[in-house]
């Protein structure tokens, strides 16, 4: 267990930065993010990064759109009549809501414009269209996973939440 490989547990210390360094995301201040390797919990261009790294080696790499979320999509922008949304809720532009899909799902979609008649949604992922630059280190290579399972909000950015490198904000 002296390189990362497919099926081990890497723990990784992060900080993402877009192209102008703004931080949008790192795992400072909490605990490290534990990705499965192969799993696909990751953005590819993150996971392949890792892959052959030792413990505690350090590594600065920037993703295109392509390795990260993608280049935005305008057919991803949907509009709803403004009668659609329900009564007392104001959205603003820029607020991030949940939507529900016909099979039950939600999904997070941001306020692109309103106006007296309609709301347009953007479902583009947050970060979709940027180069991701990513300076990680590896802190711990395990064959069983060291952390229990996290949900969205743990990690907003790398671990599992699509804002980052796992996917799901």
């Amino acid at each position: 267990m002296e390189k990362v490989e497919n099926g081990l547990f890497v723990s990784v210390e992060y900080t993402g930065m877009l192209d102008n360094d703004e931080v949008f995301d790192s795992s400072k201040g909490r605990q490290p993010l534990e990705v499965q390797m192969g799993s696909g919990s990751v953005i590819p261009g993150f996971e392949a990064a890792l892959m052959g790294m030792a413990l505690n080696e350090s590594k600065t790499f920037t993703l295109s759109p392509e390795e990260a979320y993608g280049h935005r999509d305008d057919s991803r922008r949907h509009e709803f009549p403004r009668s659609d949304i329900p009564a007392g809720m104001e959205p603003e532009v820029g607020q991030v809501l949940m939507l529900n899909t016909p099979q039950g799902q939600q999904i997070p979609a941001r306020v692109d414009s309103i106006d007296e008649e309609k709301v347009v949604f953007d479902l583009n992922h947050p970060l979709a269209g940027n180069s991701l630059t990513f300076h990680i280190k590896v802190v711990g290579i395990s064959e069983t996973a060291t952390q229990q399972p996290a949900g969205c909000d743990t990690h907003c950015g790398s671990g599992g939440c699509d804002c980052g490198p796992s996917g799901c904000c």
